[in-house]
């Protein structure tokens, strides 16, 4: 009798330990939840609450590429790729705090910031720029990217001429391929390609 009241004892106290474990666990989860959200506030200040950036030369992030940001921000904290905005917030995160912001913002919707379609003329030479250096190669059909290769399509394009322009001129230096192809390509296909891709307002599979 007494070792069967001792069993059913020590079965209540498994569940209830079970249960405590289950509790302290989703309220971890809510947690980190609540400061992944908190530290997203930071970025909205920039990268626009609704995903659509409040200034022409600031990246949209919504809907990026997951892989593609976290290295980003990792870069930014290393000092590999420098930023005077984005730096000293990159340099108070930890990698968790920065795989989470990436998962965060990559689950949002790509916004449609209503950039109109490239002309004719500016699509030809788009697609000649193309098939000169690859694009296509790293960034996937359409454009839309895929794990640590970001999505072009519908970007800013003010940013993504700037982008391509300090590639090629080394002032953005966290990815030797990409200066090594921006230094292949004109300023005039730079031009173009950013116009063209700016224009691309597509969904991912598309």
């Amino acid at each position: 009798m007494f070792r069967t009241l001792c069993a059913a004892a020590y079965r209540k106290f498994e569940v209830l330990s079970l249960i405590g474990l289950v509790t302290v666990a989703i309220a971890n989860g809510a947690a980190r939840a609540q400061d992944v959200t908190q530290k997203a506030q930071i970025c909205a200040g920039c990268h626009g609450d609704k995903g659509i950036p409040v200034d022409t030369n600031t990246p949209v992030i919504w809907g990026q590429q997951a892989g593609y940001l976290y290295l980003q921000l990792r870069d930014l904290k290393s000092g590999a790729r420098k930023s005077e905005l984005m730096s000293p917030v990159a340099e108070t995160w930890e990698r968790d705090d920065m795989m989470a912001l990436a998962r965060f913002f990559s689950q949002k919707p790509w916004p449609n910031l209503g950039q109109p379609p490239a002309p004719h003329d500016v699509m030809m030479n788009a697609a000649r720029a193309n098939q000169s250096i690859g694009c296509t190669g790293c960034h996937q059909g359409e454009y839309q990217g895929d794990s640590t290769q970001p999505r072009l399509a519908g970007q800013r394009r003010e940013y993504l001429e700037r982008t391509m322009l300090d590639f090629r001129t080394g002032k953005r230096g966290n990815n030797p391929g990409m200066s090594d192809l921006m230094k292949a390509a004109s300023e005039g296909d730079i031009a173009a390609m950013a116009q063209y891709l700016a224009g691309l307002q597509l969904t991912p599979g598309q």
